[in-house]
């Protein structure tokens, strides 16, 4: 009111001593109500950890905690990656419809730029002697990381009867005369021994460049007559292999994950389907969960010798091979295939199918059991042409589709004596 009259001393003294003990007062209870604030966020917090943890408790691997040092390997190193990018603590897993690359951390990415489809024209620069790799092997790495191809030929509704036995056939486009033979031998769908048996052929696309005529239409006759192929659009090479494998796990999740058991073969080899079925019904209960059986190979190590169809250099893989069944065919359980395909997304693709399938399996913790009724290197010789030899077996490999009709008819004539064979 009387802005220019200076205010007496007592007063001033009075007015400051009062306003002292104010701001003490508010000091004092907005502590008091941050602490509240404070203790309430525990509360909550220990509320929501103990929910998380009665719902799935993360084990961490003691591996996590170890000084790690990057491989000079390709493959190694691009699991290495995977295995950081998908260690619990870390949290940062890719969803289903988010890229890997795009969702890895700023210190662990090297290729967010990068669509994981689209050649990666760095990997000369990671792998020395990449200029000097067979082609094959060129084209491989560039594409490493690409998963996910378009479906070209899909059978959705294969297993809505819910099947007891899948059978997952390999196949190339032009191999129409094994897929028929298939058809009309060991692999004929519906019921066998009692029990309902689905089969499907699995195809990439036959490309011109390794000089396939274009099949494109013969499929789609074939197709919409048998309904039983499936075709993705991604090459149908031999180191493309593991990328069949990849997308049928993902189709049985999608379309098929009622059916109990799967056999998965080559369209080059021979089954007794109802020797399956038989071993099938007298498995111990306890067996089915982890079911994995067939031709299974221990202590391989990869071949340095680049003539060789299975040659794996050093710049792109060190290391030993996991126990891991033949790629001409192995049996599994339905409910493994679901964790299968959930593991796979943790495993850097690797040229060799098979290899690729026992590298899951390690990781899952799993060994695949050796079963003496795979014969993936054939029989001996001198028994090829005894049709007792094929009735306790499960697989045999190779055969034509000749010999395979041959074969099937031997075991479905009901005269058929073994009880004095001598093999």
């Amino acid at each position: 009111m009387f802005p220019n009259i200076p205010l007496y001393p007592g007063f001033v003294a009075q007015r400051q001593s009062t306003m002292a003990v104010g701001h003490r007062r508010s000091r004092v209870l907005s502590g008091t109500m941050m602490l509240i604030f404070i203790g309430l966020l525990v509360v909550v917090a220990r509320m929501m950890g103990q929910h998380k943890q009665s719902i799935h408790k993360l084990n961490v691997p003691l591996r996590f905690w170890r000084w790690w040092t990057w491989s000079e390997s390709f493959w190694n190193r691009e699991q290495q990656h995977l295995d950081l990018l998908y260690n619990p603590i870390l949290n940062v897993a890719p969803t289903r419809d988010d890229s890997l690359v795009a969702r890895t951390p700023w210190w662990l990415n090297n290729s967010q730029a990068l669509k994981p489809c689209e050649p990666d024209h760095r990997v000369p620069r990671q792998v020395g002697d990449y200029n000097t790799l067979p082609q094959r092997f060129q084209d491989f790495l560039l594409y490493m990381r690409c998963r996910a191809y378009p479906i070209l030929i899909n059978q959705p509704h294969l297993c809505d009867d819910r099947p007891f036995l899948l059978l997952a056939i390999k196949s190339l486009a032009p191999h129409f005369d094994r897929r028929q033979a298939i058809r009309q031998s060991w692999g004929r769908a519906g019921n066998v021994a009692n029990r309902t048996v689905v089969t499907v052929f699995l195809l990439g696309t036959a490309s011109s460049v390794d000089h396939f005529p274009d099949l494109s239409g013969m499929l789609s006759h074939e197709a919409e007559r048998n309904r039983d192929l499936l075709q993705w659009d991604y090459r149908d090479s031999f180191f493309n292999l593991t990328l069949k494998e990849t997308h049928f796990l993902e189709w049985f999740s999608q379309h098929c994950s009622n059916a109990p058991y799967i056999l998965k073969g080559d369209d080059d080899v021979f089954v007794n389907t109802r020797q399956i079925i038989q071993y099938l019904e007298h498995l111990p209960e306890g067996m089915t969960k982890d079911l994995f059986v067939g031709d299974v190979i221990q202590n391989a190590s990869p071949h340095r010798d680049h003539r060789l169809k299975y040659f794996i250099p050093e710049s792109v893989f060190v290391g030993d091979y996991p126990p891991y069944a033949g790629g001409g065919g192995y049996l599994y359980s339905g409910p493994l295939a679901l964790r299968l395909y959930k593991v796979s997304q943790q495993v850097a693709l690797f040229p060799i199918d098979d290899v690729f399938t026992g590298m899951c399996l390690k990781k899952m913790g799993l060994v695949p059991e050796k079963h003496k009724g795979f014969q993936t290197f054939d029989v001996d010789k001198k028994y090829r042409e005894n049709p007792c030899v094929y009735k306790n077996l499960i697989l045999v490999h190779s055969r034509t589709p000749q010999e395979m009709i041959k074969i099937w008819s031997w075991l479905a004539d009901p005269r058929l004596d073994c009880q004095n064979s001598t093999r």
